[in-house]
């Protein structure tokens, strides 16, 4: 069955109806990053077998087990981060807050596998302390993984971590757990930046449709 637009349209004079593969990679691209949010940023720290430092952004990620704990991100194609994780088996993931937005972009750039992003970013290695890859010390949050499985899917490689030890900031920690808001995450939405909304339980929704468990 055809879709209903063979093309993004300016304004939507009916339902969108279309079977993705029908658009172009970019339209597609666009449609689904916008619907899929917010989606977290993993930023991804880790070193060459030759010492080079690497930190870029990654923003197909999450956690995807809790038990041992695992998080997952998704290479797009074969990149620096996936070929010093796949020569050394670890990388640690850097939680940015907002004030580390403007570092964070700074290392989505493309830049030759020598060049040390850290720099680029004006960020802080800082030795991890079970894995090899630097973490980013301005960084309120920290995964330190050792890759568990690479998984190919459609145009990108999904990476499996198991996270071997977790730093949280006490900037970030209240009432015995991280505090959201606090943490102030960097999210993705579609191709641009974002924040978290205020953050409230199901009883205290401004919304009055909230639906009780």
């Amino acid at each position: 069955m055809a879709g209903s637009h063979a093309r993004p349209p300016m304004d939507l004079d009916r339902d969108l109806e279309i079977d993705p593969a029908e658009w172009s990679r970019p339209d597609t691209y666009d449609l689904v990053t916008a619907l899929v949010v917010p989606r977290p940023i993993a930023w991804v720290s880790t070193v060459s077998p030759g010492g080079h430092r690497n930190l870029a952004p990654h923003s197909y990620f999450n956690l995807v087990a809790d038990h041992p704990v695992h998080v997952a991100f998704s290479s797009v194609g074969v990149k620096d981060t996936l070929r010093n994780i796949r020569a050394t088996g670890e990388f640690v993931v850097n939680i940015a807050g907002q004030p580390l937005l403007s570092a964070l972009d700074a290392t989505a750039a493309d830049v030759e596998p020598e060049c040390d992003e850290f720099m680029i970013a004006g960020v802080t290695p800082e030795p991890a302390r079970c894995v090899q890859a630097p973490r980013v010390a301005e960084a309120p949050a920290h995964f330190e993984c050792v890759l568990a499985d690479e998984v190919p899917v459609g145009n990108c490689i999904l990476i499996i971590g198991r996270v071997v030890h977790v730093h949280v900031a006490p900037s970030v920690w209240s009432r015995r757990r991280v505090d959201p808001a606090a943490l102030d995450p960097t999210v993705r939405l579609s191709r641009r930046y974002g924040m978290l909304a205020p953050v409230f339980t199901p009883e205290e929704s401004p919304s009055p449709h909230v639906l009780a468990e």
